[in-house]
């Protein structure tokens, strides 16, 4: 972290130096984070009985336009946290909360303070399994030297085109480092992996592309969970197409592309019972502890 090469940018900035130095992420020299607490809305592999322990860390490696999660994502909100202070929230997940997973959201500026968290956990004899929740924006580098910290890989692909992926997040090379983790994950563990497809307003085929894309070069076994829940917000309110919601037509158009490819083990959501108020969860969440939904 000296010279961060986290995530793909590469920034390769001395997050240690006086005077504060970040990259792109913003991240400094300690884990900040902005709220943990059990969650019971994952994928029933991930919440289980008991819920998912999710600690959601500010600073993010992509700057998505309609992120929900924008107060600690884009402005950083959130506490910083010492190694030990990390692993006491890890510690009253599993022995106060005893959630099934510790569920690590947007992870990857902090990994080498969550290693040394959970190996301090480690010596104490607590130990739960990890969930990486991630983008899918990542160095299959970074991936093996941490693997510890990804029992499951719980994977976004957003885009199937870097230009969509550079205008809606500011991210180039989307593509190729998203489908690069995912490969990484399913050829390492294909219990372990749930690739997320969030149906984007406009960008239905990039969705279906993309379930293409695992179809025919990693497997139809692939765990997918096709969501529906996109809703307008941050600066998405005064950015077309994504302004708006995602259709009746849209969805159910990447939802039967997904079934007509031969996926059998995932997820649809009935996207008129979506919850606005839920999906923007992230943008009404106050900091510290408590339950995620």
């Amino acid at each position: 972290m000296s010279l961060c090469e986290l995530c793909p940018r590469r920034c390769r900035a001395d997050r240690f130096r006086e005077g504060g130095a970040t990259g792109f992420c913003g991240a400094g020299n300690s884990a900040r984070v902005f709220r943990w607490g059990p969650h019971f809305g994952e994928e029933p592999p991930i919440t289980g009985e008991r819920g998912s322990g999710c600690i959601f860390f500010s600073r993010c490696t992509m700057k998505c336009l309609y992120c929900q999660n924008s107060p600690w994502s884009w402005r950083g909100e959130g506490v910083d946290k010492s190694v030990a202070e990390l692993a006491s929230i890890m510690r009253d997940l599993a022995q106060k909360d005893r959630v099934e997973n510790w569920n690590l959201v947007s992870p990857t500026p902090y990994l080498p303070f969550i290693c040394e968290a959970a190996a301090m956990l480690r010596r104490e004899g607590v130990a739960l399994p990890f969930v990486w929740n991630s983008s899918g924006f990542e160095r299959v580098e970074t991936l093996e030297e941490y693997s510890e910290l990804c029992d499951w890989a719980l994977f976004d692909l957003r885009y199937s085109r870097n230009e969509t992926a550079l205008a809606a997040s500011a991210t180039d090379g989307y593509v190729e480092a998203a489908r690069s983790a995912v490969k990484w994950a399913w050829e390492r563990n294909p219990k372990g992996l749930i690739v997320r497809v969030l149906v984007l307003p406009g960008h239905s085929d990039e969705a279906i592309e993309n379930l293409a894309w695992i179809a025919t070069e990693l497997s139809s076994e692939v765990p997918v969970s096709v969501m529906s829940q996109f809703t307008p917000a941050y600066k998405a309110k005064e950015t077309p197409p994504f302004d708006r919601g995602v259709t009746v037509e849209e969805y159910d158009e990447v939802a039967e592309a997904a079934a007509d490819f031969g996926f059998a083990n995932g997820w649809t959501q009935d996207l008129s019972a979506s919850d606005p108020a839920l999906a923007l969860l992230g943008e009404n969440m106050s900091s510290g502890h408590g339950p995620v939904a």
